[in-house]
């Protein structure tokens, strides 16, 4: 019974080790944000004519998204979103009233889930310049992706496949042993049981 809790043990820390390779791979390849343009609570006197956002890996031509909305919500983005390596650019209709302005974005790379989160800057028209405005803010969230890439769940299946025969090889291992020592003793016994006939005998003559 030893044994084979010994064994189970292993087994359990060998499955351990493979599911913390397996999510290594993951979070190696973490996007996060990495620059934006205008940056996070910046303060224009000149109104941009577009607005950038840059991650850390390579984003994907399909899913990724930009929005941007006037201090009074309503969407003052054209809509086009242009994808070069890393950066996701869209371009800006005229920016008209002063105040805060959000921006909304979604990364989606080949390698990792969605970059999700959102920003504000703060734009000055020369005629409000010396207005009270609102503080501008800034909240970045990472959603979980809903699909692992197909390399991480190849990964993940090999070594799990692999610790599932590592324990059964161990398991078998344990269970030849307690053979073999069961074997020893009943071999043990009958040579005892043996040699007490004989003694006997002896003594009798």
């Amino acid at each position: 019974m030893t044994l084979k809790r010994r064994t189970a043990r292993i087994s359990g820390a060998l499955l351990l080790i493979c599911a913390a390779l397996a999510l290594a791979p993951n979070q190696a390849l973490a996007n996060s944000l990495s620059s934006s343009s205008p940056a996070a609570g910046a303060v224009l006197g000149t109104a941009p004519n577009a607005i950038s956002v840059t991650g850390t890996t390579n984003l994907s031509d399909q899913g990724s998204t930009i929005s941007v909305t006037d201090p009074t919500g309503l969407q003052v983005d054209d809509g086009s979103v242009t994808i070069t390596d890393s950066t996701a650019v869209i371009g800006l209709k005229p920016l008209v009233a002063p105040g805060v302005y959000t921006v909304t974005y979604s990364l989606v790379s080949a390698t990792d889930a969605p970059l999700t989160g959102s920003y504000t800057f703060l734009f000055n028209a020369p005629a409000t310049a010396s207005s009270a405005t609102p503080t501008p803010t800034q909240s970045v969230t990472v959603v979980p992706a809903s699909k692992g890439t197909h390399t991480a769940d190849i990964f993940v299946i090999i070594l799990m496949v692999f610790a599932l025969f590592v324990g059964l090889f161990l398991l078998w291992y344990a269970r030849l042993l307690l053979r073999e020592r069961q074997a020893n003793k009943r071999r043990s016994r009958s040579k005892s049981t043996a040699r007490k006939p004989k003694a006997e005998k002896e003594d009798r003559q």
